[in-house]
């Protein structure tokens, strides 16, 4: 999202996490910015029972937990290592400043976030269908056409049954049995057990 330069330049600093460490909680305070740099971040909600509801896998150049950042309100949801990763992270009021001396980055934000809501309208919409094939039809499309979670050489689907399922609130059962129909319709092709757009 930012030029790691740039966030250097402005006193950013790395960490490294190991895989299933907590970065932040839900409901916490935000004091930094956080960019990926290396490895796979999952953005969730965990519900009193532990059960997480995945809002979005972040992958290295993206930025997550922004949303206090610009409302001073707590996190939405907590972020975890998915794997060994790499952050960089700036504080608060030094993002503050960066962004408004270089407009183009807060117009950057802007759009980012308005893509992030189009894509929660679109997960809620479908989730009130409660069409399993329509609701995981669309969001492999939305991947595709945003070229997000989808190997772009090969159209392979980098994503688990299970995380498909904690995006869509389905059951992984529902999900496996659901893309194996799609499979047998043509929709999607599943070969030795991973799955192409």
């Amino acid at each position: 999202m930012i030029d790691i330069d740039m966030l250097l330049a402005w006193g950013a600093a790395y960490k490294k996490l190991s895989a299933g460490e907590m970065i932040f909680q839900e409901g916490a305070q935000s004091s930094f910015y956080y960019q990926l740099v290396a490895g796979k971040v999952r953005w969730v909600n965990i519900n009193d029972e532990g059960k997480e509801f995945i809002q979005t896998i972040i992958e290295p150049g993206e930025c997550f937990g922004e949303f206090p950042l610009f409302d001073d309100e707590p996190f939405a949801a907590s972020a975890v290592a998915d794997e060994d990763s790499v952050i960089i992270r700036l504080h608060k009021a030094s993002f503050h400043q960066l962004i408004k001396e270089n407009p183009e980055i807060h117009f950057a934000f802007s759009r980012l976030l308005t893509q992030r809501l189009r894509f929660k309208f679109l997960i809620l919409k479908e989730l009130a269908t409660h069409n399993p094939e329509n609701s995981i039809s669309t969001l492999l499309s939305y991947f595709k056409q945003n070229r997000k979670n989808i190997c772009t050489k090969c159209n392979r689907l980098k994503l688990t049954r299970q995380q498909i399922a904690d995006m869509t609130g389905l059951r992984v059962e529902t999900v496996i049995r659901t893309m194996r129909n799609m499979h047998s319709h043509g929709l999607l092709r599943i070969d030795k057990g991973k799955v192409y757009c």
